[in-house]
């Protein structure tokens, strides 16, 4: 019973020391019910080491990828899921045998990162000088609030292109008969 106890804290700390996951609690990403999600998720890995025999480190990261893409709309793209699901592993590994404080010290350093985490995420700003630079444009800045139009120089044979427009702003153009 204290190894399954063990196991939950160790879980819980793995998962919320996990970057991707506290962003997409953090944001929202499965809707407004994103922390319970992120409680709920905790105790089906656990409930998942214990019904499966022997599991391997990739079908820990395919249940954790499923949950996030069902649960959070997210999928893991930064190389980070390999990692959760061995740390994971390793931790229930460890609780099977009974090392208690070898868990307790990887759940204290897991606690640790992630508070240190959430301070790097809130600091991530750049200075205002660094934003002037081509290469640190954040992406909301280059949408096109217009869409550029495209006039050939001289119009193909194929194709005419009407002098007003048509359909609220739009140019129709057809091809000749």
């Amino acid at each position: 019973m204290a190894s399954r106890v063990l196991l939950a804290e160790s879980v819980r700390a793995a998962l919320g020391a996990w970057p991707v996951l506290q962003i997409a609690v953090e944001n929202g990403f499965g809707g407004p019910h994103s922390q319970e999600k992120a409680e709920w998720m905790v105790g089906v890995v656990e409930q998942y080491f214990h019904t499966n025999v022997d599991l391997q480190q990739y079908e820990v990261e395919d249940f954790l990828a499923e949950i996030l893409n069902n649960e959070f709309d997210t999928m893991v793209e930064d190389g980070s899921l390999p990692q959760v699901a061995q740390q994971l592993c390793s931790l229930f590994q460890q609780c099977q045998r009974g090392e208690e404080a070898a868990v307790r010290e990887r759940i204290s350093q897991l606690s640790q990162s992630r508070s240190k985490g959430r301070l790097t995420v809130v600091q991530s700003q750049p200075p205002e000088e660094e934003q002037e630079s081509e290469e640190e444009v954040p992406m909301e800045t280059l949408a096109c609030s217009t869409i550029p139009t495209v006039v050939p120089t001289t119009p193909s044979s194929d194709v005419e292109i009407p002098a007003e427009d048509d359909d609220g702003g739009w140019t129709v153009v057809q091809r000749r008969k």
